[in-house]
C-alpha cells in the first residue's frame, strides 16, 4: 500500500525552518513595497478562466490546472500567475485615473514545473505600477526589485535587459513569422540556433533576412556594447529602432548596478509589450526575479492602461540562502501559578518567546534554543541564563 504522506510529483512540505525563513522574507518584503507606497491586494486562488487568461498568451494556459465549478459548470482555473489578477483590480475593481501601485503575495500552481528543479507550487510576491507609460515607471520597479534582493541578503546580483517589442517587431514584419510566434519565442529563449536556421526551411518558411535576424538574437549579450552591435546587424524597422534607443536610456540611468543586455531573453508572446528585466544571482540555477512592461494585458479588462511590474518567488528564493538560525528562547515550567502565568504573558508581550515545558515531556524543537529559563528565586519568578 502507497504511504498516505507521499506527496504529488514536484510538491513538497514546509517544515519549520524554512516556513519561517518564507514567512519572515514575505513580512519584510511587503514592508518594503509599502515605503514606496505598494498598497497590497489579496485576489482569489480560484477563478473563472476566461477571465483568468484574459489578455495572456497560450505559454500561462499551459501552465494553469483546469477544474469545473460544481455551482455554475463553468470552468475555473486555478491560478498559475497572479499580474493577470491584479491587472484585473486595477482596471476594473478600483478604476482609478492615475498612477496606481499595487502589491500581492500568494501561491500559484502550475500543471507542469517550469524545469528539472523547479516546484509546481510557488509562493509568488510582486509588485505593479499602473498607468504610468514614461522611463520613470520601469525605472522604479527595477530598482525595488533590486533593492528586494538586497534585503533579503542575496549578494552580487546581475540585471539582464531585454525589450519584447524588438522581437515582435521583427515577427510582425514576416507573415509567416507571425504564424509561428509561440515557437521562435521558445527558440530564443532556448538560444537554439540550429533551431531558429531551419524556420527557413519547409512549407511554411520564414523570409531569409528575418532568420538572418533572429539569429542574431541569442549571440546579442553582454555590455551595453551591445546596443550598438543591435544597430548594425537589426533592421532598422518601426519598433526595432524604438527599443534599442529604451534600453540605452535604461543603461545610462542604472549606473550603480552590475546591468548587461540579452536580446534572447525572451518571455511569451503576447504578454509583455515593452522592457522586460531578469535578475540572476549566484547560488540559483535561473533567474531569481523576472518582470517587465506588460501595457496590452488590461485591454481585455474593457480598459487599456500602461503597466509594469516583476515577481519572484518567495520558496525559491529562500532555498538559495544560508540555512535559518534557532532562535533564543525562554524555557518555563508548564505549572500553576497565577505570577508565573504573568511574567510569562508580559515576556510574550515583549517579543519573547516561552516555552512552557509539559511534565514528562521530550523537548525536540529545531526552532528554539534554551538559552534561558524561568525560574523561582526568593518568591519570585525571574530569567536566568542557561550554562
Amino acid at each position: 500500500m502507497k504511504g498516505n504522506w507521499l506527496l504529488p510529483e514536484s510538491l513538497a512540505d514546509m517544515l519549520p525552518a524554512e516556513a519561517r525563513r518564507i514567512e519572515e522574507l514575505r513580512r519584510s518584503l511587503l514592508d518594503l513595497f509599502r515605503t514606496y507606497g505598494f498598497e497590497l491586494v489579496a485576489p482569489p486562488l480560484v477563478e473563472y478562466i476566461e477571465s483568468l487568461l484574459s489578455g495572456c498568451g497560450s505559454d500561462l494556459s499551459l501552465r494553469t490546472s483546469k477544474l469545473v465549478d460544481q455551482l455554475s459548470g463553468r470552468t475555473l482555473g486555478i491560478r498559475a500567475d497572479m499580474t493577470p489578477q491584479v491587472t484585473r483590480i486595477d482596471a476594473h475593481l478600483l478604476n482609478r485615473a492615475g498612477v496606481t501601485r499595487l502589491c500581492y503575495c500568494g501561491p500559484v500552481l502550475h500543471a507542469r514545473p517550469a524545469g528539472l528543479l523547479s516546484s509546481r507550487e510557488l509562493l509568488q510576491i510582486g509588485a505593479e505600477i499602473f498607468g504610468h507609460a514614461g522611463i520613470e515607471a520601469d525605472l522604479e520597479i527595477i530598482r525595488l526589485a533590486l533593492a528586494s534582493t538586497r534585503l533579503a541578503g542575496v549578494q552580487s546580483v546581475r540585471l539582464d535587459l531585454c525589450h519584447a517589442g524588438l522581437v515582435r517587431a521583427l515577427i510582425d514584419s514576416d507573415p509567416a513569422a507571425a504564424a509561428r510566434a509561440d515557437e521562435i519565442m521558445a527558440l530564443l529563449r532556448d538560444k537554439d540556433l540550429p533551431g531558429i536556421h531551419l524556420l527557413a526551411a519547409g512549407d511554411e518558411a520564414l523570409q531569409w533576412s528575418t532568420v538572418q535576424s533572429l539569429a542574431c538574437l541569442p549571440l546579442l549579450y553582454g555590455d551595453a556594447s551591445v546596443i550598438d552591435r543591435a544597430r548594425k546587424l537589426l533592421p532598422a524597422i518601426g519598433g526595432v529602432v524604438e527599443a534599442l534607443d529604451a534600453l540605452q536610456e535604461l543603461l545610462s540611468a542604472l549606473d550603480d548596478v552590475s546591468v548587461g543586455v540579452d536580446l534572447a531573453d525572451v518571455g511569451t508572446y503576447g504578454y509583455h509589450s515593452g522592457v522586460t528585466f531578469s535578475i540572476y544571482a549566484e547560488g540559483w540555477h535561473d533567474a531569481l526575479v523576472q518582470g517587465g512592461r506588460y501595457d496590452n494585458v488590461s485591454r481585455a479588462f474593457g480598459r487599456a492602461r500602461p503597466a509594469t511590474g516583476f515577481s519572484l518567488d518567495l520558496r525559491k528564493l529562500a532555498a538559495g540562502l544560508s540555512a535559518a538560525q534557532p532562535s533564543g528562547a525562554i524555557r518555563a515550567p508548564a505549572v500553576q501559578d497565577v505570577q508565573l502565568r504573568e511574567v510569562v504573558n508580559a515576556l510574550r508581550l515583549a517579543g519573547e518567546i516561552v516555552v512552557q515545558v509539559f511534565p514528562g515531556e521530550q523537548v525536540t524543537h529545531d526552532e528554539f534554543v534554551f538559552d534561558r529559563e524561568l525560574v523561582v528565586s526568593s518568591g519570585q519568578w525571574i530569567v536566568k541564563a542557561v550554562s
